[in-house]
C-alpha cells in the first residue's frame, strides 16, 4: 500500500468465521480459533506497518459465555496462552496494549495474564491494540451511564455518556470490518460506531491475512464520509 493519506485512525475487526473455518476441515471448533491466533498476529503486524493508529479486535463477548462450557474454557486457555506467547513480539513491534469490557469477571489467571502483558507494553509508543474480552456494546452503554450517574449526575447527555465510555481516550472508529460475511455487528461497539464506516468481507477469520487488510483500507479511502451531513466532495 504506497499511499498512507486518508487512513482510519481507529480499526475496529469483528473477527468471525472461526468455527466455521474448522467445519470445512472436519476439524473441533478450537483448531478454528488457534488458527484465527495466527491472524491476529498477521493483523496486528500488518496495521503497525500501514500506520494504523489503534486496533480492536472484538476477542470474547458477553454473550459468548453461552457457549459449550468446554468450548469457553478451551477459549479461555488459548486467550492465557496467546498472551503468553504474543507479549514479546509485541514488545518487539513497539505494540501497547490494552483491554475494555467487563474484565473482573474473567478467570482470575487469565486476567493475571492480561494485566501483565499490559504493564509490560505499557511504554510503548506505536499500535495501540484494544482487547474487547467479556465485552458486550448494551453493557457499555449501561455502565457509562450508571457511572456518571454515580459520580453526580442528574441527567445525561452524550459527553456525560462518552466520557465514561470503556477504553479512555480512544479515538473515534473510523473503520468496523467484519469476517465472514456476516451482515451484523452484534453487539460491538453500538455508541462508537454510529458514523463508523463499515466493511464485511467473506474471508474467514483464519485465513484473513495483510492483502484482505490493505483491501478494507483501501475501500475505505474511496468513501465519502459525510457524517450526517453534505457531501465535502465537488
Amino acid at each position: 500500500m504506497s499511499d498512507t493519506n486518508n487512513l482510519p485512525r481507529h480499526v475496529a475487526v469483528i473477527m468471525d468465521g472461526n468455527g466455521r473455518w474448522a467445519a470445512k476441515r472436519g476439524l473441533p471448533r478450537i483448531a478454528g480459533h488457534k488458527a484465527g491466533v495466527d491472524s491476529v498476529r498477521a493483523i496486528v503486524r500488518a496495521a503497525g506497518e500501514l500506520g494504523i493508529k489503534t486496533l480492536t479486535l472484538y476477542s470474547f463477548s458477553t454473550e459468548n459465555w453461552l457457549r459449550p462450557k468446554e468450548e469457553v474454557g478451551e477459549l479461555m486457555k488459548l486467550l492465557s496462552w496467546a498472551l503468553t506467547k504474543e507479549t514479546l513480539e509485541l514488545d518487539k513491534n513497539d505494540v501497547r496494549l490494552s483491554a475494555i469490557g467487563r474484565l473482573d469477571a474473567l478467570p482470575a489467571g487469565v486476567r493475571q495474564e492480561l494485566d501483565g502483558a499490559i504493564e509490560r507494553l505499557a511504554d510503548n509508543k506505536g499500535l495501540n491494540l484494544v482487547l474487547a474480552l467479556n465485552y458486550g456494546g448494551r453493557q457499555e452503554i449501561l455502565d457509562a451511564a450508571n457511572k456518571a450517574l454515580a459520580a453526580g449526575a442528574k441527567t445525561l447527555d452524550e459527553d456525560a455518556i462518552s466520557e465514561n465510555l470503556y477504553g479512555e481516550g480512544l479515538p473515534e472508529l473510523d473503520l468496523m470490518i467484519r469476517t465472514s460475511g456476516e451482515m451484523r455487528i452484534s453487539n460491538f461497539l453500538l455508541w462508537q460506531v454510529a458514523y463508523a464506516e463499515l466493511f464485511v468481507t467473506p474471508v474467514l477469520w483464519p485465513d484473513f491475512r495483510k492483502e484482505h487488510l490493505v483491501a478494507a483500507l483501501e475501500d475505505y479511502r474511496k468513501r465519502d464520509r459525510r457524517f450526517g451531513g453534505l457531501s465535502a466532495k465537488p
